[in-house]
């Protein structure tokens, strides 16, 4: 059985004609699929346009499975001869790999049936003027901040991508992303005093961005409120993250309860799912249905139906992130988290995840600090998902009597995330923004190294 969804023209056939040439060679199973992009990006610097530049590329990957070994090629021609030498090299180095257990497609009762409709694609195409008159309201507004010195540029991008999938267990679906992104980044002060920040947005419809001069008046806004930072003495207070940074904490968490983390034991989470592992009232969500959502998509890169997971619920891990391979290793049914692209095999990953909003503003989280630390920004990669330790280098501002004061920078913050996301409290003001989101949290008695 077929099912396919609109938008694929004829790339759902070239893609099923390939599947076809894999088996008639040898393929015991196959799959197939295509991305095809369209992209316009420009920058610009101090009101002069550095880059403008339109691109359609395209590209295919195969992989086929005989027995329990599987090899994935990849290519950027689809002329009848390349098509016929990418079966040929996949069947050679299929049947050249070692045997992997886990390895295989899903079977026929496994495959999405159906498509929501997500308008994940907005069919406008800007022209190069709007997007250059948009970088410079953005730049313009961005130096015309009192104590901006300078302008490492502004940037704009569209681009519509297609993607195509096509497996030999009768699933064929295909479906159409857009995005619009605008940035711009600025510096304050002179010398060595120089402080530089930045803003952007990112939406699948034009209609959704923040207006640009908005974006720019904010990139210099936090530039200009970093200059002349302090330091701090080293001290053990509660720690708030703007969104910005607070996404970051997402970030470990998705990475700590992928399916091939667990069956590897390499999560330090590995042995949390069904406990309470943040705080009652908790809640984290992954909704690959979000409508217009920066991560959403009708169906996963296996051809699974996906849904909305309550990851987290009153605190409590409630499932893993699965693909087809990592859940045949645990013994679990997937999740329909399995990512892909065209030159490797499929992993799982999130889609809209994001930490719902707590009860109180940021204000109030605030509010009854007297001593602490708000992080604006976090540098450096010093998370051991093995174990949960968590050290980072930070700059922001400090808190004194529940206000936000002073700004610091050349500061750590330590922990141990397990510990970290029990004590985590978010406040009220969740905003979709970059497909991985969380709203201002705050977490009380970490450590903070500085003087």
């Amino acid at each position: 059985m077929t099912v396919a969804a609109p938008n694929g023209d004829n790339a759902l056939d070239l893609l099923q004609d390939l599947i076809g040439k894999a088996r008639a060679a040898g393929a015991d199973a196959a799959d197939a699929m295509l991305y095809d992009v369209t992209a316009l990006s420009l920058s610009q610097r101090l009101g002069v346009l550095e880059k403008l530049e339109r691109t359609e590329s395209g590209d295919l990957g195969l992989r086929v499975l005989i027995g329990r070994r599987q090899a994935i090629v990849s290519s950027t021609d689809r002329a009848p001869k390349a098509m016929a030498e990418l079966v040929e090299r996949a069947i050679a180095m299929a049947r050249a790999v070692p045997e992997d257990q886990y390895c295989g497609i899903a079977d026929p009762d496994q495959i999405a049936r159906s498509f929501p409709e997500l308008d994940i694609c907005d069919d406008a195409e800007p022209d190069a003027e709007t997007l250059i008159a948009q970088a410079r309201i953005a730049e313009d507004a961005a130096r015309a901040v009192p104590g901006v010195t300078n302008s490492e540029g502004a940037e704009g991008s569209w681009s519509r991508s297609r993607v195509a999938l096509a497996i030999s267990n009768g699933f064929a679906g295909a479906y159409a992303v857009s995005r619009r992104s605008l940035s711009t980044a600025v510096l304050a002060g002179t010398g060595t005093a120089m402080e530089r920040d930045y803003d952007f947005a990112t939406a699948v419809y034009a209609a959704d961005m923040r207006d640009a001069a908005e974006i720019g008046r904010r990139a210099g806004e936090r530039a200009v409120r970093r200059l002349n930072p302090r330091k701090v003495p080293s001290c053990r207070v509660p720690v708030v993250f703007e969104p910005r940074a607070a996404r970051g904490l997402l970030g470990h968490l998705a990475g700590a309860i992928t399916g091939p983390a667990i069956a590897r034991g390499t999560s330090f989470l590995k042995d949390k799912l069904g406990q309470p592992v943040f705080a009652p009232g908790v809640s984290i969500i992954d909704d690959p249905l979000l409508r217009r959502g920066l991560r959403s998509r009708p169906f996963d890169g296996e051809g699974l139906a996906v849904t909305r997971h309550e990851v987290v619920a009153d605190g409590v891990l409630t499932t893993w992130l699965l693909d087809l391979r990592s859940a045949r290793q645990l013994g679990l049914a997937p999740t329909g988290h399995a990512g892909r692209g065209t030159a490797g095999p499929p992993s799982p990953a999130p889609a809209n995840f994001y930490l719902a909003a707590g009860s109180r503003t940021p204000e109030q989280l605030i509010g009854d600090i007297e001593q602490g630390f708000y992080i604006t920004e976090l540098m450096g990669m010093g998370v051991n998902g093995v174990t949960g330790d968590y050290s980072r280098g930070a700059s922001g501002f400090w808190i004194e009597n529940g206000r936000i004061g002073d700004p610091v920078s050349e500061l750590t913050v330590a922990g141990n995330l397990i510990e970290m996301f029990r004590r985590l409290e978010p406040a009220d003001d969740l905003v979709f923004r970059y497909g991985m989101d969380a709203p201002t949290l705050r977490i009380d008695g970490l450590t903070v190294a500085g003087l």
